[in-house]
């Protein structure tokens, strides 16, 4: 899996540096396999961007190709919302967010531009796409955040940690 999407990826081929940077991860649950690289361009000021992500995908016989590659691309989405922004906190006891005006999903201006899945041809039995995407996009978006800025990433949601060059 890591091979595939390294290769889709033009991982070997990647210039980067001076901000940019790619990282991998590779995760399985609901017996399937997934590997993701991530691309990141992070300015001065620790904006961050993501030109493009790759997923690769292995879910067995996958019935309805189309509709599993929604599934990846949403979780592409859904994974920048967890990075950047996503936390949950409580006070007294009860939950304070409610609603997406207090829990913000990633807009298009900060979701991935471009998101490529590849799924490998198997005749396993079907396994899971829905929850599969989200688990290695982090880590591999963190990774790709350390090769752009050097930077460990130790603490989400990213909007608590300061990626500019000041820092």
């Amino acid at each position: 899996m890591t091979e595939m999407v390294a290769e889709k990826s033009g991982w070997a081929k990647r210039k980067l540096g001076e901000g940019k940077g790619i990282g991998i991860a590779a995760h399985r649950s609901f017996l399937t396999y997934v590997a993701s690289v991530v691309e990141v361009e992070v300015s001065d000021d620790g904006t961050i961007k993501i030109p493009r992500v790759d997923t690769v995908v292995d879910a067995g016989l996958v019935v309805n190709p189309e509709a599993t590659r929604a599934q990846f691309e949403g979780a592409a989405v859904f994974g920048t919302s967890v990075a950047r922004s996503g936390e949950i906190t409580a006070k007294n006891g009860v939950i304070e967010q409610s609603d997406f005006s207090d829990y913000p999903v990633a807009r298009t201006n900060e979701a991935p531009y471009q998101t490529n899945v590849y799924l490998v041809d198997s005749d396993a039995p079907p396994a899971g796409v829905g929850e599969p995407g989200v688990p290695p996009f982090i880590p591999a978006l963190c990774n790709a955040i350390f090769a752009a800025t050097g930077k460990r990433v130790r603490e989400l949601p990213l909007s608590r940690t300061n990626l500019g060059k000041s820092s």
